[in-house]
């Protein structure tokens, strides 16, 4: 294997800062087009990927089975669906652009080694709307780095972009740091895809406040934001808010950083959630569950110290997808509450009170039932079934963060812009610009969509733009 510093001394025609998803799309389309393609991953190698070899699915557009989805997912239905979960912040354009693109996205997926299972029903509801890896994100990365270094791709891991070159309205080179060692890549096109910068504690807590220092990341370390600060500071426009993120409620006994999908807790439609001090504090029922379940960071990071509980019975304990720390477990409410170390008396109250207001009526876990509280402040509107047949179970949820929304501005073709316009050579694709379309909010898989649609089309006009 060649040096970093022989590397570093050729002509490059794509060079692209970033190792996942995103990136590996890119490199292909531009090597399938005849240009030398350097990536740089940040990463050591057996941690390559970025936050993709945490994924598992990828949402697309489609009419009529395709591949392992079945019936229809059209555009009107996949552009409703993203608004909600939105509140409308989002780029119209670009985001019908990606919905339509990522119908032919699951073909080409599978013709560059992309194995699918058939999809998940159950909790997720997503036999019909998102594709699953088969083996994971991990397979998905593996995959494609095979098929790019196949196709002649050349990767250096350890590789920490420092500095963008730009001269005007076009980029110059990469500056790049191997360890003590600090190097200038030369390239005609520069593709970023990088990331985000959730694994900065000190850039969240000034975005959040102190308190996200309390907050876990579940996605990649290695995701620090130093591309995306440096293209910033050096006038690129910006787009997203800093404090909005994709951050679900996951297990509180998961790790700071990396702990993957699998932290991820499904349990809380058929739970009551409480905070320290007892008490419910939303609408635990208020839509299926991929539809919402990207809300429940937020909502746990405004609680006191960042934390909450999910408490359910032993009707529920099988009706979501298994969680990777078992629950705590008691026969009574208030021993579960003791063991947990909330306030017995006021968690026995909330329980008995929600008890209380659910309603006679028929339960249907894997779609909305209707089944709600009356009278109860905040109600539960879906799944309202008496936490009442031992033993009961819990699990402490604290906010995990997958990935930023404060991103690059760019336009349908995948291209940045400066302050004096358009860069003439400089693409973003996935998380690092995906604020462009997730002003807030998250749908489950729609990230794979962002990033595979836009690496794609970077990757695409990289090449032209060489040729």
């Amino acid at each position: 294997m060649s040096k970093p510093e022989d590397l570093a001394r050729e002509d490059w025609d794509v060079v692209i800062a970033g190792g996942g998803n995103a990136a590996l799309c890119a490199a292909i389309e531009a090597a399938e087009s005849g240009a030398r393609v350097l990536i740089l991953e940040g990463a050591p190698k057996p941690y390559r990927g970025g936050n993709s070899r945490h994924t598992r699915n990828f949402r697309c557009m489609h009419h009529g089975a395709l591949g392992p989805l079945v019936d229809t997912y059209d555009e009107e239905e996949f552009y409703d669906d993203l608004l909600r979960v939105t509140k409308g912040e989002t780029d119209e354009a670009l985001a019908r652009m990606t919905i339509r693109y990522s119908e032919q996205c699951l073909p080409w997926m599978q013709d560059h080694g992309v194995r699918f299972q058939k999809s998940l029903s159950g909790t997720l509801s997503l036999d019909r709307t998102n594709a699953f890896f088969l083996g994971g994100g991990k397979a998905l990365v593996n995959a494609y780095y095979a098929t790019a270094e196949d196709l002649g791709v050349t990767v250096l891991y350890d590789a920490q972009v420092r500095h963008i070159g730009l001269e005007g309205t076009r980029a110059t080179h990469l500056e790049v740091e191997f360890g003590p060692k600090r190097l200038s890549f030369s390239a005609k096109a520069v593709i970023l895809a990088s990331g985000g910068f959730q694994s900065d504690i000190d850039w969240l807590a000034q975005a959040w406040g102190e308190s996200a220092r309390n907050f876990l990341i579940r996605g990649t370390p290695y995701n620090r934001g130093v591309v995306l600060k440096d293209m910033i500071v050096q006038g690129a426009e910006s787009v997203g808010d800093p404090t909005q993120c994709h951050a679900v409620a996951i297990d509180g006994r998961a790790p700071k950083f990396d702990g993957g999908i699998v932290t991820r807790l499904d349990c809380v439609p058929f739970s009551v959630v409480v905070n320290k001090a007892g008490e419910r504090f939303y609408d635990e029922g208020e839509d299926v569950w991929p539809k919402r379940y990207a809300i429940w960071g937020r909502l746990v990071a405004a609680q006191p110290d960042q934390v909450a509980y999910s408490i359910i019975d032993s009707r529920s304990i099988d009706l979501f997808m298994p969680s990777v720390y078992p629950p705590v477990t008691a026969n009574t409410v208030e021993e579960l509450a003791a063991k947990l170390e909330l306030p017995q008396d006021r968690v026995a109250q909330t329980i008995a009170e929600f008890n209380a207001a659910c309603q006679p009526g028929e339960f249907h876990p894997q779609r909305l039932d209707g089944l709600a509280t009356a009278g109860l402040e905040p109600a539960k509107t879906n799944w309202a079934r008496p936490i009442s047949d031992p033993p009961f179970y819990a699990y402490s949820l604290r906010p995990g963060v997958t990935f930023t929304y404060l991103g690059l501005k760019v336009d349908a073709r995948a291209r940045a812009t400066g302050t004096a316009g358009p860069y003439d050579n400089l693409w973003s694709a996935g998380e690092m610009m995906a604020g462009s379309i997730l002003g807030q909010g998250y749908l489950a898989g729609f990230g794979m969509t962002i990033g595979t649609v836009f690496g794609r089309i970077a990757g695409q006009e990289a090449a032209k733009h060489v040729a």
